[in-house]
Formats: C-alpha cells, sequence, structure tokens
C-alpha cells in the first residue's frame, strides 16, 4: 500500500509520437514482493514482439491501429490460440483480429438471450412469490431455504433501491411508505442475485418453476441460472468466450454426454439457454445468426468453443 504523500509519485507519464503514445510507468511498482513486473512497451516494441515471435505483420500502421484500440493484453488471449512450441506459425495479426471480431459478435449474440431469460425469471419469481406467500412474503425468512443467504438477498434489494433513480422507486417510497411488493423490487435485481434468489428458494417451490415452465427438475435448472449469471457477467464486461473453459459448469441431461456435449464449454451453456428460452422462434432465429456468424470467419475453429460437428442440428432439437 502507498502512503498518502507517496500519490504525487504514483503515475508518471510520457507522450511520444506515433507508435509510441501513453506509456505509462510507475517505478514504485517494478518490483513486488521480489518479484520482478514486466517493463511497458511501445506499440511499435510489441509490434515487434509479435514479429519475434512469428506473427505475420504484413502492415505494421494497420497493427499499430489495432492495438491502439485493443490492448495488447487483451489480444494476447486470441493471440495464444496459434501458439504452438512459444511460436505463432503462419497466422497474422489480421487473424487475430478477426477471432477478436467473432469473438464480439458472440458476445453480443449471446447477451440478447440471456436478456431475455433474465427477464423472465424475474417474473416466474416474482409471480410465485406473490401467490404464494402474498406482495411481501419475500421479506419473511421462513419462505426461503437459508436465513443468511435470505438477509443477503434483502441488502441486494435495498442496495438496488438506493442505487436507482426509476420513477416507480420514487413512486413507491412516496406513496406506499417505502413498501416495494416483489414484483416491483425484482426489477432492480442483476442476473446473480436473481440465480442466488432463485437457488435459496424452497426445493418445492424451485419445482413448481423449473416443472411449469421448462419440464425439468428445480436443481437443474438451479444449476443452469449459476452457470449463466457467469456467462452474463463475462459477456457483460466484454470477456473472452473464444478457446475459455467454462468456471462454472452447467447440470447436463444423460441425453447431452451422448451427444458429446462437454459441460465446461461455451456450447453448453447454450444448449442451456435454448432449452430456458420460451420464445421458440426466437431460439431459432437465434441458432440461424449463430451460424450465418460462424460461417463468416474463417479462421474459427468451432473445437475452441466446444461446437460438436453436428452442433447446429443438435441446437435446433435441444
Amino acid at each position: 500500500m502507498y502512503k498518502n504523500n507517496d500519490r504525487a509519485h504514483q503515475v508518471p507519464y510520457s507522450i511520444g509520437n506515433r507508435g509510441e503514445t501513453f506509456t505509462w510507468w510507475n517505478p514504485l511498482m517494478e518490483s513486488i514482493k521480489g518479484k520482478d513486473i514486466k517493463k511497458p512497451t511501445t506499440f511499435r516494441e510489441q509490434i515487434e514482439l509479435l514479429k519475434s515471435r512469428n506473427l505475420l505483420i504484413p502492415n505494421e500502421e494497420e497493427a499499430i491501429n489495432i492495438l491502439q484500440r485493443i490492448n495488447y493484453y487483451r489480444l494476447t488471449g486470441y493471440i495464444l490460440t496459434y501458439k504452438e512450441e512459444e511460436r505463432y506459425g503462419s497466422a497474422s495479426i489480421h487473424d487475430v483480429y478477426a477471432l477478436y471480431l467473432f469473438d464480439k459478435e458472440l458476445r453480443n449474440l449471446i447477451s440478447s438471450l440471456l436478456e431475455d431469460i433474465e427477464i423472465a425469471f424475474r417474473t416466474h419469481i416474482s409471480y410465485l412469490i406473490a401467490h404464494q406467500y402474498g406482495a411481501l412474503g419475500y421479506k419473511d425468512h421462513k419462505n426461503f431455504k437459508n436465513e443468511k443467504y435470505h438477509a443477503d438477498m434483502l441488502r441486494d434489494f435495498e442496495d438496488g433501491i438506493n442505487r436507482s433513480n426509476e420513477a416507480f422507486v420514487e413512486h413507491h417510497r412516496k406513496k406506499y411508505d417505502g413498501e416495494f411488493p416483489i414484483w416491483v423490487v425484482i426489477e432492480l435485481t442483476t442476473f446473480g442475485v436473481l440465480s442466488k434468489m432463485y437457488s435459496n428458494l424452497m426445493d418445492k417451490d424451485q419445482d413448481k418453476i423449473a416443472n411449469e415452465y421448462y419440464n425439468t427438475r428445480g436443481n437443474y435448472v438451479r444449476s443452469w441460472l449459476y452457470s449463466l449469471s457467469y456467462l452474463r457477467n463475462t459477456c457483460a464486461h466484454y470477456g473472452r468466450l473464444y478457446n475459455q473453459k467454462s468456471v462454472i459448469t452447467p447440470k447436463l441431461f444423460k441425453s447431452d454426454n451422448k451427444l458429446q456435449i462437454r459441460n465446461d464449454t461455451l456450447f453448453a451453456n447454450i444448449c442451456v439457454m435454448g432449452r430456458l428460452l420460451m420464445d421458440k422462434n426466437e431460439w431459432n432465429r437465434f441458432v440461424t445468426n449463430l451460424a450465418v456468424l460462424v460461417g463468416q470467419y474463417s479462421v474459427v475453429d468451432i473445437e475452441r468453443i466446444g461446437f460438436p460437428k453436428s452442433w447446429e442440428n443438435i441446437l435446433r432439437h435441444v
């Protein structure tokens, strides 16, 4: 930690010419706990580093333009796709940039469906609680499995209310003395809070939602929401999906295993999305758009995102 009087020395910087702009340097951070920290490099030095590893750079100015918009470290995640014995073979900076663009468009496609799934579960959960336990039944921990998790949920609700500038929040503050029925307060939740909330419902309530809307059991839906909440956060923060194993894995059916679907892949999460998306016309449009997207980028290796050869047929019948 820095002392207050050290702060003026934390961020010296210099601004140079094209290819050497915004080189930030902090001498106090060169060594942390005895470990040497890599020194910053200019854009042209980054180009030379890529060339030394046999990444093809047909046009250095174009490559610098890419690096000025996309952090070298972020781009490295896609560069490593081609890495073989510390060399990058015949791949070019344009191939790497194409993977980056594919990943960006893929995140946008997925985010749109996750929005619909999140809104649907706000509806499922609030409807069940309202009709099973009353408009304010969510405040009673006895209607949930774990009292501590219930208290965490109430704090999340309170935080959402305090941060919100929505007109309906102010309306309930003034007209109803700050009392928010479940169908109102749930609109202020995140996907993560929603997933935790579903997991803390009584098992019978989880099963009721899962069976009524998705013809499955609550333990499957609980797992799916947890996995998708992580995926949603990855997309929201522009994280890499390509060539990345899932940290949180969804529970799959035995029939999925027969199709050789691995639960640590993006494809497994996409299958889960198909099962939770109630509008099947929208799902079919998604699969069509996904097929078009994959076809647009010849550099994409579908195995890197866990797609089996018959992936489109599987998704059509998920």
